[in-house]
């Protein structure tokens, strides 16, 4: 049963207490969320994004994650609200140049300073290491440290000059708080996208069901005020413009069904009131025929023989 050969037990050996809350390391949690992808979990890398709620991806990560449709994306909770590659920002960060990386380290055997980044501010000089906030510009992608935003008020991006508003303004890796307040930015953001698209199908179906100028719209027939002589007239030319209309129809439609008989169609061109040069043009008139005498053998005669 234990505590044989003199041993003497203690108390917190055998009574077990509460669970201690295991804290986080702030600057482990600061290096992770500002050097590292929140997708991936690799160090971040030019071309480098940010959703809507201030979190930092690698463009590549987000990529691939909407183009992966396994079951294992459900797993993806951090980037779940990315739909589409519009829902990210590409920033346009700042260099440091007292940042060198891992040029001076090459044996493993220097200090790693956490409080060194590889971006800073561009107005004021603060690192982006976590220390202080920082936000970008949805508009332009632009990123800047809050001081400089407060200290500097301008309704104009301070390095393209693009303009903006308060909504374009999103705290990168905000607390709590913050993410709930951009949270409801992006949902009512949406929802106007959608109503906005919702508003444009009926306008483009009315203009496609429209019918053209020249066309008139179906409705009562239009009455003329005209005098009731002049609408005699054009009935009775309306009349006469149709006859020979019809007639023509007519002759058309009996020529396809059988044809008439020759003595109706055919016509002497001797008993016609042409002149006689015309008529001799053709094999009936008396100077195209010949006597027995001038006409050839009856097997190579024909009346076009000359």
């Amino acid at each position: 049963m234990g505590c044989d050969g003199g041993t003497i037990p203690k108390r917190h050996e055998l009574v077990k207490g509460p669970k201690k809350v295991e804290k986080v390391d702030r600057d482990a949690e600061l290096v992770a969320q500002w050097n590292y992808c929140t997708l991936s979990q690799e160090i971040l890398r030019r071309p480098i994004v940010a959703c809507e709620l201030g979190r930092l991806y690698n463009k590549d990560a987000v990529i691939e994650f909407l183009l992966d449709k396994s079951a294992e994306k459900a797993l993806g909770k951090a980037a779940s609200h990315i739909k589409s590659i519009k829902n990210v920002t590409e920033l346009k960060l700042s260099d440091n140049p007292a940042w060198e990386g891992d040029k001076g380290n090459t044996k493993g055997d220097k200090h790693d300073d956490l409080q060194r980044a590889r971006f800073i501010c561009p107005v004021v000089g603060l690192e982006m290491n976590g220390r202080h906030r920082f936000c970008f510009l949805r508009c332009c992608g632009c990123v800047f440290s809050e001081r400089a935003l407060k200290e500097i008020k301008a309704e104009v991006c301070h390095t393209c000059g693009a303009a903006f508003q308060e909504d374009d303004v999103i705290v990168l890796n905000g607390t709590k708080e913050d993410v709930d307040v951009l949270k409801t930015r992006m949902e009512e953001r949406r929802l106007r996208a959608k109503l906005e698209k919702k508003t444009k199908k009926p306008k483009a179906a009315e203009s496609v069901s429209k019918p053209d100028v020249s066309e008139e719209a179906p409705g009562p027939s239009k009455v003329k005020t005209g005098k009731p002589e002049e609408a005699s007239l054009d009935s009775r030319e309306k009349k006469t413009n149709l006859a020979p209309k019809s007639t023509a129809m007519n002759e058309s439609s009996s020529g396809k069904a059988g044809k008439t008989p020759c003595g109706a169609t055919k016509r002497s061109i001797a008993d016609s009131e042409e002149s006689e040069a015309y008529k001799s043009l053709f094999t009936t008139h008396s100077s195209a025929k010949r006597s027995k005498e001038e006409s050839a053998h009856w097997v190579t005669h024909t009346s076009y023989c000359f």
